[in-house]
């Protein structure tokens, strides 16, 4: 009975250290950029205050860092079920474009209904957008297995082309379209299609919809059927298979669903901050690398939708936060890039390392290992070839 008891401690005791490991990852980030803050005569101590301060000082600094989490957040959703289902998503950032490019189309052209109504028409359409761009690549790997993480890195790069293509011309605005040097965006949005704020920061309902959207995601992939058959076909395929699931469905369901919230992100953005569609060429110039670091909060939250509301606010919180840092102590605008780089390197090895000490706990235990997640098995592909 005892043997029994301190096993079952040191079991606890494992799972509690592998939960707190995107936490020391990020710590080591940040201390390694406390050494390239040195290097650069600039004292440590000083910059992360003006980071914290500039993320969480003032009732607004806090108001930003959440505007900034809130399409990490919904991107993170869509990774959470693509990775359970065994996909890998990288194409969050053209399904944050076609989706902002089908919300904003619907702005500009339904301009006599009811501003609820349009909201709510246009973060569906949103919605739908970022599905249609993530199902194609979910349809190319279940039936032509074409890999997905290559099929969604081209479509990122066929979305920014149809956003310049389509900012510069049919949807470029009409004060801007007989000018020299034309401003890639659409005219802006009526007053009244504008998602509610908190006044006066700039906080919007987009941000508790995410929130919302991820209790929901969280009930889909556990208290339901079809989140039991997602997570099925990711954790053995052909178990799935011999069970009767179809797997081929479930692949591209997961794909489409991740790119929906990424559509709907792409929304949020247009309908909560910008109130218009503009960039500067590039899917950064847009999305802010969302789509991207949206990848980065859902492994920090474990693939969680739950943990991924305060994986996201870290996260949104070390982008607001490093642009006072960096006007504080002056630092090279390279050194925020880098110290944002350090904490997705540190996080996404810390994942790996957590999923094998936990397949090294199931081999101790006499239990059947557990199936490397996707992005590991990605890595072991690349590695192998």
């Amino acid at each position: 009975m005892s043997a029994l008891k301190n096993k079952l401690q040191s079991e606890w005791i494992s799972r509690f250290i592998d939960s707190l490991l995107p936490v020391f990852a990020t710590l080591a980030a940040l201390l390694i950029g406390a050494v390239m803050l040195l290097f650069l005569r600039v004292n440590p101590i000083e910059a992360y205050a003006a980071l914290w301060d500039g993320a969480f000082g003032s009732p607004n600094a806090f108001a930003e860092t959440l505007v900034k989490a809130t399409p990490l957040l919904l991107v993170a959703l869509g990774i959470c079920i693509s990775f359970r289902g065994d996909v890998i998503n990288i194409g969050g950032e053209g399904q944050m474009i076609v989706g902002a490019v089908f919300a904003t189309w619907v702005g500009l052209t339904f301009t006599n209904l009811p501003g609820w109504l349009v909201i709510v028409l246009a973060l569906l359409a949103g919605f739908a957008g970022g599905a249609v761009w993530g199902g194609i690549p979910g349809l190319l790997k279940a039936y032509f297995r074409v890999n997905e993480i290559l099929s969604t890195v081209m479509m990122n790069a066929i979305a920014v082309q149809l956003m310049n293509f389509l900012l510069r011309g049919p949807m470029i605005d009409p004060s801007q379209a007989q000018l020299a040097s034309k401003i890639p965006q659409t005219a802006p949005l009526l007053d009244i299609f504008r998602l509610p704020r908190l006044v006066p920061t700039r906080l919007h309902l987009g941000a508790l919809i995410a929130v919302i959207l991820a209790v929901l995601v969280y009930i889909l992939l556990w208290r339901t059927t079809l989140g039991y058959r997602i997570r099925a076909v990711g954790q053995n395929p052909n178990a799935a298979r011999y069970a009767g699931i179809k797997v081929q469905r479930y692949v591209v369901l997961a794909l489409l669903l991740s790119g929906a919230f990424s559509g709907l992100a792409g929304a949020t953005q247009v309908y909560g901050v910008n109130y218009r569609m503009i960039t500067d060429g590039s899917a950064s110039g847009f999305t802010g690398s969302a789509g991207f670091n949206g990848i980065v909060a859902a492994l920090f939250g474990q693939l969680h939708p739950v943990w991924s509301i305060p994986a996201s606010i870290l996260f949104g919180a070390l982008l607001v936060g490093a642009n006072k840092m960096q006007r504080v102590v002056q630092v090279p605008s390279a050194l925020v890039i880098a110290l944002n780089g350090l904490v997705v390197v540190f996080v996404v090895s810390s994942e790996i390392w957590r999923r094998r000490r936990q397949r090294q706990r199931l081999a101790v235990g006499g239990m059947e290992e557990e199936p490397p997640p996707p992005h590991e098995k990605a890595g072991q592909a690349e590695a192998g070839t």
